[in-house]
């Protein structure tokens, strides 16, 4: 017959067989679930080598890009100097620029102008017949200029 601790034993190894066999049904189902999630790791961890690839690449194009600025800020910076010092050196020249403005209608000018026109009408004349070397084209302003010297300056 059974007494009262059989009973108790034998409904102690019931609920422990319970609990074994639901503890076995949790590891079989967290087994599939890891079995499930193995690839979507690994699909992942590829996915996320081919975005650091690029972030890597991006950054080196970046620190290209920077370095050319870089150097095209230090050849601006050059021109800058460049430019400053050639406006020094125009402006140490602006009042010799207006020194020969103002010496335009002077006598000087007015001299070299009168020599300049009587060299190349002596020029012209001593050419040959027409006012023009053997062999040149006929021009309209060489020929009026012609006879104008020989005609004496009238036309």
């Amino acid at each position: 017959m059974l007494n009262a601790v059989w009973v108790a034993v034998i409904i102690a190894a019931l609920c422990w067989a319970v609990l074994v066999a639901a503890a076995v049904y949790v590891l079989v189902k967290l087994a599939r679930l890891i079995n499930q999630t193995s690839p979507a790791v690994s699909d992942l961890r590829q996915s996320s080598d081919a975005v650091i690839d690029r972030a890597h690449a991006t950054l080196d194009a970046t620190a290209g890009q920077l370095s050319r600025t870089d150097e095209i800020t230090a050849s601006m910076d050059e021109v800058a100097g460049n430019m400053a010092e050639l406006t020094g050196r125009v402006t140490q020249f602006a009042p010799l620029a207006k020194l020969a403005a103002a010496q335009a209608g002077s006598r000087f000018a007015r001299v070299s102008a009168f020599v300049y026109g009587v060299r190349h009408a002596a020029e012209l004349r001593g050419a040959g017949p027409g006012g023009r070397p053997p062999g040149t084209p006929r021009s309209p302003l060489r020929d009026e200029a012609a006879r104008a010297i020989e005609g004496g300056g009238r036309r």
